[in-house]
């Protein structure tokens, strides 16, 4: 699987997402300023929560575009037996389940599933639990996390 393509089907939902967070936006600004939503007494709200809702969705936005600017900058290298999984890395997990799952560790901002055909590669960044338990790992190692009071672990059956 070729990691740059990867790259470029993440900085391709991450512009969609944001072209509709932007919409978003832009409606909540609207709803929060139209004159029929001036307040006529202290319980009315509706203004002042679509104001809520345009600021919260302006943040999003912000975050989006911060993710853009970490994941154009990204270049996957290829994986090193003797660093192990790094950032940029194409993991082949096999579950207790006996069921394959493949990651793509990439920036912060990233967090999605891609459906590559009939397979599904989630891209998770360095900062997840599942991220920050396979770095530096290799192909045969053990991953384990604990959530809670569940237990999860995975072997490491390939990275490129």
């Amino acid at each position: 699987m070729d990691k740059s393509w990867l790259q470029q089907q993440v900085l391709e939902r991450l512009a969609a997402d944001l072209l509709q967070v932007e919409q978003a936006v832009s409606v909540a600004h609207e709803a929060a300023t139209h004159e029929e939503n001036i307040a006529e007494n202290k319980y009315d709200t509706l203004g002042l929560e679509a104001a809520y809702l345009a600021t919260g969705q302006a943040r999003r936005a912000e975050a989006i575009r911060q993710a853009l600017v970490q994941w154009r900058l990204f270049r996957p290298q290829p994986y090193s037996t003797s660093q192990g999984i790094q950032l940029g890395a194409l993991v082949c997990l096999l579950g207790a389940d006996e069921k394959q799952q493949q990651i793509f560790l990439g920036p912060e901002g990233g967090n999605m599933k891609l459906l590559i055909g009939a397979e599904t590669i989630q891209v998770i960044s360095t900062q997840a639990p599942l991220g920050k338990a396979l770095m530096g790992k290799g192909e045969g190692d053990e991953v384990t996390l604990e959530l809670g009071q569940a237990k999860q672990q995975w072997e490491v059956l390939s990275v490129t």
